[in-house]
């Protein structure tokens, strides 16, 4: 990336609420039903039709509020948003513009090695407009309006995000939160997460704002981040040119990593709001807030402090760790383990948590992101990623040993155990043993050995080698080399 300018981005996702039924009517809030079927007059926006408000929805909004530190106000009002699209049945939209639900909170983030505030502008909530639907589909479009009428949140950023790892750490730990208070489930995959990124670019050291261009069609933080580098390489190539970056709104396409132009940007004045003539203002009591503050669960930060203090985990490597709740449930299980192994091998249990975190992050992290859910059940449950973890720390197999167990196991379905019994794979850190291999490799290469205790240290990684391909890649690197030095008297 260019190094001229700065990015500033501001980011709106969009969340799903998890709720039984929609916004303003009783409909079934649930995805996958056959196209239509979730649907009555008032989400389809007939003629005579009263919304009447879901107060799980606003109990929802609240909960997300207290968790990031906004202001609840205790007054506020649903807006129309008019605009003509073929999913919005009705024509607009009802939302919340001139008096939201919340307003203010902090989301920190990691920024290179340290951590960044972003502030956050506003939280309001709205309904969801419907899908259309191409796929499959010639020469026409179809639309489905079962998302109709879904409670969303939109959640508001500041414009206080400057590169594009610091806008995907700002979702993943914002669909974190959403899911640890039980808000959303946070799934990108069926639209209940969504992502839209106004991005604008300024001249190093100066503090005005550029032109801002929005970016839609972003449903994973993979696509989030290229989307980010493309637009900023695009924009600054404009600038630097000379040229003028236009306000608009393009779309993100996956399979080239470009945008493309949608459409001009619009303003507030192009959706018309006026206040919802059929709903009166949210009256929030301060006793419903202070009882959904009474039941916040634990919050993310608060037990990435507790896994940090009381287990000696870098905090980094802890949110990562609890960043999916299934894998942190795997890790809890695969430490209760470990534990066990430690008191029955006496060895600390902490150096097998810090083993195992790093193998955790490293090997099953990779496969978990490249396969899912299915590469922590299986022959892979935490007792097995235990016991290969147990292994290294007692020396009988290498780390690299241990990673070719684990790609073995994940590639043909089988246990940790059966690998290494099958493969003969084990260390040898036995110094008799250790000591009648180097004693023959030393035998058989009188001349180099010579050379070494003359002063050509460069010897010494042949002589190693003789060791390791004698011992069949058995041997312990870290004794063979001790011992080996012994061995030469230098």
């Amino acid at each position: 990336m260019s190094t001229d300018f700065e990015m500033v981005v501001g980011l709106e996702v969009h969340s799903q609420l998890l709720t039984r039924t929609k916004l303003f009517c009783r409909c079934e809030n649930r995805f996958g039903a056959l196209p239509n079927t979730l649907v009555c007059p008032v989400c389809l926006g007939h003629p005579g039709v009263l919304p009447v408000l879901n107060r799980e929805a606003v109990r929802l909004g609240i909960r997300l509020g207290l968790a990031l530190g906004c202001t609840v106000h205790a007054h506020s009002v649903f807006d129309r948003k008019h605009y003509f699209y073929p999913d919005l049945p009705k024509g607009y939209q009802i939302s919340q513009y001139t008096h939201p639900l919340l307003t203010g909170g902090v989301l920190t983030v990691r920024s290179g090695e340290g951590l960044r505030e972003i502030r956050l502008h506003r939280i309001h909530m709205e309904e969801d407009a419907g899908k259309n639907l191409h796929a499959g589909i010639r020469d026409a479009s179809h639309v489905d309006l079962n998302r109709a009428g879904v409670p969303l949140l939109e959640i508001v950023s500041e414009p206080d995000i400057r590169t594009p790892e610091e806008a995907v750490d700002y979702l993943k730990k914002l669909r974190q939160i959403l899911r640890a208070v039980g808000v959303s489930d946070g799934n990108m995959e069926e639209g209940s997460f969504r992502c839209d990124a106004n991005i604008s670019l300024r001249p190093n050291g100066t503090s005005a704002f550029g032109t801002k261009v929005e970016i839609k069609n972003m449903n994973s933080f993979r696509f989030v981040q290229k989307a980010l580098v493309y637009e900023y390489e695009r924009q600054a190539s404009l600038l630097q040119r000379g040229e003028r970056v236009v306000s608009e709104t393009r779309l993100f396409d996956s399979s080239t990593g470009k945008t493309s132009t949608m459409r001009s940007k619009e303003e507030a004045l192009d959706y018309r709001y006026f206040p919802e003539p059929d709903l009166p203002p949210l009256v929030i009591d301060s006793r419903w807030v202070q009882e959904e503050r009474d039941r916040l669960p634990e919050l993310p930060q608060e037990r990435v402090r507790k896994l940090s203090e009381e287990m000696g985990i870098r905090e980094p490597d802890a949110e990562v760790l609890l960043l999916e709740e299934d894998f942190f449930r795997y890790f809890e299980e695969a430490r209760q383990e470990l534990s066990a192994l430690a008191r029955a091998g006496s060895w600390p249990e902490a150096q097998g948590t810090s083993r195992l975190v790093s193998f955790l992050l490293s090997e099953v992290l990779r496969e978990w992101n490249r396969k899912g859910v299915p590469v922590l059940s299986g022959e892979l449950r935490p007792g097995e990623i235990a016991y290969l973890v147990a292994q290294v720390v007692e020396e009988r197999l290498s780390l690299n040993q241990a990673k070719e167990v684990y790609a073995l196991c994940v590639e043909e379905l089988r246990s940790p155990k059966t690998v290494i019994r099958e493969k003969n794979l084990s260390q040898e850190s036995g110094e008799e043993k250790l000591g009648e291999w180097i004693g023959e490799v030393l035998a058989e290469n009188p001349a180099e050995v010579q050379s070494y205790r003359e002063g050509k240290d460069r010897v010494f990684g042949f002589l190693v080698g003789q060791v390791m391909k004698k011992s069949a890649g058995k041997a312990h690197p870290q004794k063979a080399n001790r011992l080996l030095k012994d061995a030469l008297g230098r």
